[in-house]
């Protein structure tokens, strides 16, 4: 019973937003977790300008999330069309994420190590609902 229940929550391809929702949550962590690794040793470390730092974190973690969202969340090989829709997506994303950051750190003067997480829950909904719903939906 608990690994048919992980492998339809984990495993089986599925077109259930629910359970790509969740797995988009586990993935998104994931990404996350590099995210915020590689923008804080970037700013907080090496002393890089935060929107440097935000931008090249970003763009790490949005391959890290290709890679996983294709594999284990839309269970898609992932040809050029998903790619390119993908990259769209991420890079709205993206300025979504530096014009947010930057009202945070600089207009209401939050550090980014708490503005920074913050920014990716608004982020993480918008990226999941744009790819759900532009690049993975089920073919009417």
């Amino acid at each position: 019973m608990r690994s048919a229940l992980l492998n339809k929550w984990l495993i089986e391809p599925t077109d259930s937003t629910r359970v790509q929702f969740f797995r988009y949550i586990f993935v998104g962590g994931i990404a996350f977790v590099v995210d915020y690794s590689v923008l804080l040793l970037l700013n907080k470390k090496f002393g890089l300008y935060y929107q440097y730092a935000s931008l090249i974190s970003f763009t790490v973690s949005f391959i890290v999330n290709y890679f996983l969202s294709m594999r284990f969340v839309f269970n898609r090989a992932g040809d050029h069309k998903d790619l390119i829709a993908f990259l769209i997506t991420g890079l709205i994303g993206l300025a979504l994420n530096q014009v947010l950051l930057l009202l945070f750190t600089d207009g209401l003067r939050v550090d980014i190590a708490i503005g920074k997480p913050i920014v990716t829950v608004i982020v993480f909904i918008f990226n999941f609902a744009g790819r759900r719903l532009w690049i993975y939906r089920k073919a009417a």
